[in-house]
């Protein structure tokens, strides 16, 4: 009732019918969801997948290009996942673009004709716990079907030598300490380091495995990092991790022989909070209400 004119030109480009000078192309069907309207006139998912988790929850965003399309998917659950996943598009070759790492890779793919609009391009899919990136169709191909064969990471050595930790000061603290193994810090026996908040400095000597050649591809996996973790090698940094796989490619600083590595752990600031509400602890946190 507000605008009477504005009312009329939207339904003009919605619907047809008598009481409507000009044609649209919508139509109205009623008594049922969505999903079930749509495929009751032939409209395929924009997106649909398979997986042998019953738990599987994939949304998605997809953003439409003039000569491509861009789709957004997250992997919802704390446990990695693998689907196949049907998008409605043909005729280009996928790509996953990581916004973490800037990285560009092909992934395999199979294009499935159907009717005409509802075309649709398979791609098998793995996404790690609480993982997304974007999967982007741009390169124009006439094949069918492409298989890009996956490289799954061989342990080849492990960190087991004792690490040296260093502490920001006058956070309650130790200026320096020794681990055997690793530990999470609030398992520790020192109240100090228990209750430890701000960056902690991991570092240890370590040889590369015999089996090593200059030019090898190497990863650092870190195992569970809680929360933030920054890695450097010979003196070089060489990346910031903050979600699962907790992996950094040491490819380009690591040399045959012994490497420094250290690796600064940013924790939580209510890990100091909870240390100075324990009976008689001196405190060393403030908040601001």
């Amino acid at each position: 009732n507000d605008d009477e004119e504005k009312y009329q030109s939207l339904v003009r480009r919605m619907w047809s019918g008598e009481a409507v000078t000009a044609v649209g192309k919508g139509r109205v069907i009623a008594g049922t969801d969505v999903e079930a309207a749509l495929q009751s006139i032939g409209v395929a998912p924009d997106v649909d997948f398979v997986s042998s988790q019953a738990d599987t929850v994939l949304p998605f965003v997809h953003r439409k290009l003039a000569d491509g399309d861009i789709y957004y998917l997250t992997n919802r659950n704390n446990s990695p996942t693998q689907v196949d996943v049907h998008f409605r598009v043909s005729g280009k070759a996928p790509q996953i673009w990581r916004a973490d790492s800037g990285k560009m890779v092909p992934v395999s793919y199979r294009i499935e004709d159907g009717e005409t609009g509802n075309e649709k391009t398979t791609i098998p899919l793995t996404l790690d716990a609480e993982e997304s990136y974007f999967v982007v169709f741009l390169e124009p191909t006439k094949e069918c079907s492409r298989r890009v064969q996956d490289k799954a990471p061989l342990p080849v050595a492990t960190l087991n030598a004792p690490w040296t930790l260093s502490f920001q000061s006058g956070r309650g603290a130790p200026d320096t300490a020794q681990l055997a193994t690793l530990m999470p810090l609030n398992e520790h026996d020192d109240a100090g380091i228990r209750y430890f908040s701000g960056v902690a400095s991991y570092s240890q000597l370590f040889s590369t495995p015999s089996t090593y050649q200059a030019g090898d591809n190497l990863l650092l996996d870190l195992g569970d990092v809680g929360d933030l973790a920054e890695v450097w090698l010979n003196g070089q940094q060489i990346g910031v991790v903050w979600h699962s796989p907790f992996r950094v490619d040491i490819s380009s600083a690591v040399k045959p022989g012994n490497n420094q590595l250290e690796i600064r752990v940013a924790n939580r600031w209510v890990n100091r909070l909870i240390g100075d509400a324990q009976p008689g602890a001196e405190k060393i946190g403030y908040t601001v209400i």
